[in-house]
Parts: C-alpha cells; structure tokens; sequence
C-alpha cells in the first residue's frame, strides 16, 4: 500500500525469503565461512546457532549455492522425528533403494552402500537438518552413529546441524560429549549492530526501488533498533508497519511514535518480558521435590555440561539462553508418562536439585537492587581488576592492565561455557527497564553466588535466566609478548610457550619449540580445540588460550563452586 506512494517498485520488508533482498553482515559472512569449512573437513558435524529471525536460512541458502557439484545434498526441515525414522528419511532424500519391511539396520546398511559407492567415484553426502533444537536426545545419538561410517582417509557423511541457542546447550550436556567432540565447526550468529541495522534497511529500500534519504528519523531509527534488537525478521515487521502508519497519516517518513506504534502492533507485550516473568512464576516449583520433578530436571537439564564452543565477539550482542521452560515442558512429558521403579530415584534426585538450589529472591527487591548497586561497564571492569590482584582504575579499553599480561575480554555466553572458561566475569543483568553489571563470584550446577554493591546475593540458575542474555565481561593471562591471535607466520616468544603448553594439554608428546607458527602447530590448536568443545580453525586467539590457561593450570582466579 505505502510502496506505491513512496515510488517503490516491490514491498522492501516482506519476510518472504525473497533473494534479491540478500544481505550479507559481516556476521552472516563469517556463518558462511565457517559452513564452507566445515564441509571440507572430512566428515562430522558443523554447527550453525542463532536467534529466530537472525537469518540461519540467509546463510543456509547462500551455503547451498556454494556446495560442489559432486557433493550430493539431502535436506530435513521437520526434524521431530524418532531415530528410525530419520535414517528413513535420509534414505529418502538421498534416493537410497531401501528392501520393503526392512529394520533400523537394514536402512542403515543401505545407506552405507550407498555412501561407500558415492564415495569411490569421488562425490561427498551432505546431510542438513533445520530446527534441530527439536532433535531428541535419541536422534542426535544416531546422528552420532552414522558419522562413524568411514572408510581409512575420511567420513563418509558430513552433517550440518542448523538450530535455535538451545541447540548449543543441548550439545554442552555431560552425555552429549562424545558428539560434541566431532563438532568440526560451530558458528553463532548474533543480532545486526545498529550501524549494520542501518545499512540492512537501506540496502532493502534501494532494492525496491528508494532513491533517497532513509524514510525514518533518526529518532526512529534508534527505536527500531531497540525494539528488535538487530533481529532482522523483527527489524522487517517493525519498519513494515511504521511506514504503513506513515502512509495512514499522509507522511512520507517514520517518526518515534509511529515506530512505538508499529511495536505495539506487531509485539504486543514482549515476549521475553513475558518468559522472564512466567520463568519466575514457575521457579518456586524447585521446592517441591518429586512434585516438581519436570521443572527440576528441565532446570538441570538446561544449565548443566561443557563443551560448547565460546566465542569471543568486539562488541556485545543480545543473545539467549535455552528456554528453560522448554526444557521444563519437555522433561515434563517424560516425568507424566514414568512408571516403575526409576520414579523414586528420579523423585530423590529432584529433591536432592531442589534442596541444593538457592532460595528464589523477590522480584521487586532484585530489580531495586540491580538499579541502586548495577555496576557501569567501566566499573564492571574496575571490579574485576580488583580480583584479579590489579589497580582498580581500569579505563574501558582496560590500557592499565596490559602490563601485567592481563587482558580484558567481552564475550557472549551461555552457563555451560561460563562454566568452562571457570573464571570471575561481570554479567549485564536486565529487565524490567533497569540494566547493570553484576560480578560473578561462584557457580555451581544450581545456582549462582554475585556480588551487587555490598550485598552477595546467591541466585537459582532458573531465576538468573530471567535477567541475563549472555553478555559476560571477563579478564585473562596472556603469554609473554602476545600482540593478538596467533595463526600461520606468527613469531616469538608467545609461540614457543603456545606449542610447550598444548603439549603439556594434549598430552602428545614433547613441545615443538617452532620459530613460527606453522602447519604442525596449527594441527595441534585444532586438536585442542576439539577436545575442548571450541571451533576448529586453527587460530589461538582469546578464548582459546584462555581454555589453554585452565587446561594447564596457568595462575588465575577461579570461581567458587560451592
């Protein structure tokens, strides 16, 4: 309606996945990128997380134009399926003949003489499965199983696993390790920044047809960014229904209140204000033991493992956490069906979760709380200095730390991977319209211990949920003479003790002591960083040597565990 009133040719925010509309961010080229690498490695599993709308599918349909010719692709969108049923459909979908009738192992055998054939006659299998946050525990095990199809040089199917952010802490669970490991690749992608939300809505309009200055005011523009969070699917709705208002009022640009407007149409209540809320609602069911047996498990089940991969990231980007009340639903089901004598021990181990997690703290008092005693970002990393020993007069950038080889990092998180990188951080807590930083003292596998002005405050995991989004500051010990990510070329000082320590972590013999950072050395990051749950690509960079320092037990604050 409003397209044809600004001159504009087709309608710029459809959600259709229309391809002339592509666009690319940097983040989205680096999610590509790591595809791309994941299907030359051999076989095993790449990885691919991100927020609903974040464009995965973007990524995917670009990684599909890219695929070799030989490389034979087989595609699964509903993956809500039992683990004969998949090996049924990738049958299906690659054109394996499989006999009437035949059993699980029969469908496997087949596939295998099919992968093998394709083999010999130099084509690769490529299995892609969308939504695989719905996979059950069961399926990803038989994933696991048909990466163990392989000849002496290499696997024979390589799988990319595309999923919403509870797909990586189902991945970071203790009985999920062994898949975990064969994750060659692994990429979450953020929201758009607002200067890249910017260049997004621009780069749509021109498509269209626009000529001129962006439709919406600068005051408009900061809302859209505010209310969709650098989603793109979100940024699409909002500027949609804001132009249409526009249009309504004879208006050929947005202003803030047309943005609110649209908001409040396209949103209603926000969703995650809603979740935060419904998750402290259902918190106290912690307590009720065999009772609240689905809400425990869901809870451990969401917080508890290692393994995935963390990624260091410029600057913060929202991202959440597994919904823990889909956890709750899920292992829900699972407790209403159960029967027999595993009950009581399910009910005891409940109980015993509940009995360990922390008392829930009253809303209203942590929100008061955070906004009286939340710390700023310079006094986040002021904070932090302090435990680790350093001058408290840390400047943003952190300059004054640098001396002592102690570097600042921010991060993106989820529990799983806090409790991996086992360090102090400073979390940006927020909600219910005041944000701060919080330091985190401890954390154990049901709650955590935070320090907020003077008062400690020990929080359940399942609470916390509700007011963090993943954005962690943290400080580490680099080597001497590190001046950044080492890969090929690198020289020094930094790169000796990288090769002696991956040694000592690897367990692989002695240490290389290269004058640079070759090939041999490249091999063995990787390794480490496959044996800890991190992408493969070779470069020692922040998180890495940082999983470098724990492994080897490198002098650095710990948090407590009790």
């Amino acid at each position: 309606m409003y397209a044809k009133a600004l001159g504009l040719k087709h309608e710029p925010f459809s959600i259709a996945p229309d391809p002339r509309y592509l666009f690319m961010s940097e983040r989205h080229r680096e999610a590509l990128a790591h595809l791309l690498y994941g299907i030359k490695g051999g076989g095993g599993f790449v990885l691919l997380t991100g927020e609903i709308g974040a464009g995965k599918t973007t990524v995917c349909r670009c990684f599909l134009e890219q695929v070799p010719k030989k490389c034979n692709v087989a595609y699964i969108f509903n993956p809500k399926l039992t683990a004969d049923e998949l090996v049924e459909s990738v049958c299906t979908e690659f054109g394996v003949q499989v006999e009437p009738g035949a059993t699980g192992k029969g469908r496997v055998d087949a596939l295998n003489e099919f992968l093998l054939r394709t083999h010999a006659v130099g084509q690769n299998n490529l299995l892609i499965i969308d939504e695989a946050q719905n996979l059950s525990l069961d399926v990803l095990e038989q994933l696991r199983l048909l990466t163990n199809l392989e000849t002496r040089e290499r696997k024979l199917l390589q799988i990319v696993l595309i999923g919403q952010p509870e797909l990586r802490d189902m991945l970071a669970q203790p009985q999920m390790e062994q898949l975990a490991q064969r994750v060659i690749a692994r990429y979450h992608l953020g929201a758009l920044s607002e200067d890249e939300m910017r260049h997004y809505i621009r780069h749509r309009l021109e498509v269209a047809g626009w000529g001129g200055p962006l439709p919406f005011e600068r005051a408009a523009l900061a809302r859209i960014f505010k209310l969709s969070r650098g989603v793109p699917r979100r940024i699409n709705l909002l500027c949609d229904r804001a132009l249409l208002g526009a249009y309504s009022q004879g208006k050929r640009r947005a202003d803030d209140k047309m943005v609110v407007q649209a908001g409040n149409e396209v949103f209603g209540a926000d969703r995650r204000a809603a979740r935060r809320q419904a998750l402290a609602q259902h918190a106290p069911m912690l307590a009720l033991g065999a009772a609240g047996l689905a809400v425990a498990l869901g809870a451990a089940y969401w917080v508890g493992g290692l393994g995935s991969a963390v990624q260091a990231v410029p600057v913060a980007s929202a991202a959440s956490a597994a919904s823990a009340g889909n956890a709750a639903s899920g292992a829900g089901g699972v407790a209403a069906a159960a029967s027999g004598p595993a009950v009581p021990r399910l009910a005891a181990s409940a109980a015993a979760l509940a009995a360990a997690a922390p008392a829930l703290i009253d809303q209203a008092e942590l929100r008061a709380n955070l906004a009286r005693n939340g710390l700023a970002e310079r006094a986040a990393w002021q904070g932090l200095a302090g435990r680790w020993g350093q001058p408290s007069t840390a400047t943003d950038s952190c300059t004054d730390l640098l001396s002592a080889n102690v570097r600042c990092q921010k991060l993106n998180l989820n529990f799983g991977q806090l409790r991996q990188l086992d360090r102090p951080a400073a979390l940006l807590l927020q909600g219910e319209g005041v944000s701060g930083y919080a330091l985190l003292q401890g954390l154990s596998a049901q709650g955590a211990t935070l320090r907020l002005g003077e008062q400690t405050l020990k929080l359940p995991l399942v609470q916390l949920a509700a007011w963090w989004r993943g954005e962690a500051l943290t400080l580490w010990r680099s080597p001497e003479g590190y001046a950044g990510s080492m890969t090929n070329g690198a020289r020094g000082p930094a790169v000796k003790w990288l090769a002696a320590r991956l040694a000592q972590a690897n367990q692989d013999g002695g240490a290389l002591e290269p004058p640079v950072f070759d090939d041999a050395l490249k091999a063995r990051v990787q390794v480490f960083q496959r044996l800890h749950g991190l992408a493969s690509d070779g470069v020692a960079g922040p998180t890495t040597l940082m999983q470098l320092n724990r492994a080897t037990s490198v002098d650095e604050p710990r948090l407590l565990t009790n």
